[in-house]
């Protein structure tokens, strides 16, 4: 009962921050939604811009995901070790990459956008509004990046309520200037806010990431002091620093001491490489997968775009829930390992776990009940609404085959288990591919599929190849529980 509770505690926060992202995006599509006929272009035009733009980033920064997820994983099993002087050296490992990532981004953002329409497909209109999105956005890489380092670390001092709040004063900010900027805030003749149109929003986006971070600073004086949260952004690896003098407990836990041998910093900064190695490189499969389903959406006329582009959204829905729960059980699956506890870590798979299938029957009731509704409530096009209806039964298997893939997901990054986390990533993509083109020519073959496929079958086969993805994830995981997570650190025994 005290272990739900902790799960609980842990996974509430995330999931009422991930909430609020999906408004983020729809509040900035319907902003410039209504721009039509400023600056030359059509609303459509101003919707393309952003949508592709926002698809720019979310393709840039996955990239860097492992900032997150290296970070939580190897900060948790510090705190179970009650190690406080790692844990800043991995903070300030993951901010001087994340730092440098975000000015080399900057630097290179001209190559960046070429090589990105490289394989984006628009309108020129569309690809010179995403293209001016890009270049004022991008100015808010190295924030962006620091939030990433910053949220792992206080989700593995398993602390999830700052980086809750820290998400809430984003999204929110950034939908209240981004709405101002465009449309500008005048009081008589005073302007409060001038009026940027479309460049507002992404302005909005950029003040939003810079005032974040500031903030995600000031919040780590409750482990760090400020001068010491500085010091350790320049002091070299292998110094120590204290924590905060007015910091007598962290979580519920005992003041930590120094215990990392002397050669320990070195080894332990190695381990902190390769981990994120790895983590780019899964990062990498969940991108060509992403692409994937995107470029072969595109491709099968604008009715089933429609539909697998607001079947894809519904999807995610359910993955912001557990994400929440994945993120509880990286932090304690990090803490057990750390405190060398077999039975927590066991306790911690059955909770996260019980908690996860849980939600996705109370989503697959939702997904039941309430499909066409959804629908509904996503677009007013009857014929959209209608051709969706025979894909619904797809959002029923999501729950289930979704589920333990995310929580498998959190297990293993608290146990920093990244080799396997690479493979089983690398290992769906390539399945994903693979049912998709073996799909085709079986239908073919059997000729089902000529002299081509229909745009109906060909969205079955490609929800088919997600699912299929997502299901070895899944098993790979599953089957590699033990010897991946427990016996690195509990021995052959476990």
């Amino acid at each position: 009962m005290k272990l739900n509770r902790e799960i609980l505690r842990l996974a509430v926060p995330s999931i009422l921050a991930n909430i609020t992202v999906p408004l983020v995006g729809i509040v900035d599509m319907a902003v410039v939604g209504h721009l039509g006929g400023v600056e030359g272009y059509a609303g459509a035009a101003f919707i393309g811009g952003i949508s592709v733009g926002t698809m720019l980033f979310d393709l840039l920064y996955w990239n860097f995901a492992f900032l997150r997820a290296g970070t939580g994983g190897l900060t948790a099993q510090a705190y179970g070790r009650k190690d406080t002087s790692e844990t800043g050296r991995i903070l300030a490992r993951a901010l001087r990459i994340a730092l440098l990532s975000g000015v080399a981004l900057i630097a290179l953002q001209w190559v960046v956008v070429q090589l990105a329409f490289l394989l984006v497909d628009c309108s020129p209109e569309v690809q010179a509004l995403a293209t001016r999105y890009f270049y004022i956005r991008i100015w808010a890489a190295p924030a962006t990046l620091s939030l990433f380092a910053l949220k792992g670390w206080f989700i593995g001092l398993q602390d999830t309520l700052r980086p809750m709040l820290t998400d809430l004063w984003v999204n929110l900010t950034n939908i209240l200037l981004s709405v101002g900027l465009a449309y500008g805030l005048h009081v008589g003749a005073v302007t409060l806010l001038p009026t940027l149109g479309f460049a507002g929003v992404a302005w909005g986006t950029v003040m939003a990431q810079w005032t974040g971070l500031f903030l995600a600073i000031l919040m780590t004086r409750k482990y760090l002091s400020l001068s010491h949260f500085l010091i350790i952004l320049v002091q070299k690896s292998n110094e120590n620093f204290q924590q905060s003098p007015d910091t007598q407990r962290v979580a519920d836990h005992t003041d930590f001491t120094p215990t990392t041998p002397e050669e320990a910093p070195s080894a332990q900064a190695a381990s902190f490489f390769t981990l994120n190695r790895d983590l780019f490189l899964r990062s990498v499969g969940m991108i060509a997968v992403y692409i994937g389903f995107t470029v072969i959406g595109a491709g099968i006329g604008n009715r089933m775009l429609a539909v697998s582009s607001i079947l894809m959204k519904l999807l995610l829905l359910f993955s912001y829930f557990t994400d929440g729960f994945a993120y509880a059980g990286e932090a304690l699956t990090g803490r057990f390992i750390g405190e060398q506890n077999l039975d927590g870590v066991r306790s911690t798979v059955r909770g996260t776990f019980a908690w996860g299938f849980g939600l996705a029957g109370a989503f697959m009731l939702l997904y039941g009940l309430g499909g066409i509704p959804l629908l509904q409530l996503m677009t007013s096009d009857a014929s959209v609404v209608e051709a969706g209806r025979a894909f619904l039964p797809w959002l029923l298997l999501m729950p289930l085959i979704g589920c333990p893939a995310f929580t498998w997901d959190g297990i293993y990054i608290g146990a920093t288990a990244s080799k396997d986390l690479r493979n089983s990533t690398l290992l769906c993509a390539m399945g994903f591919f693979a049912v998709w083109f073996a799909g085709r020519w079986l239908l073919a073959a059997t000729g089902i599929g000529t002299p081509n496929l229909t745009p109906e079958t060909s969205l079955h086969l490609l929800m088919a190849a997600y699912f299929v993805h997502l299901a070895i994830r899944s098993l790979y995981q599953t089957v590699r529980y033990r010897p991946a997570v427990l016996r690195p650190h509990f021995g052959s025994d476990s």
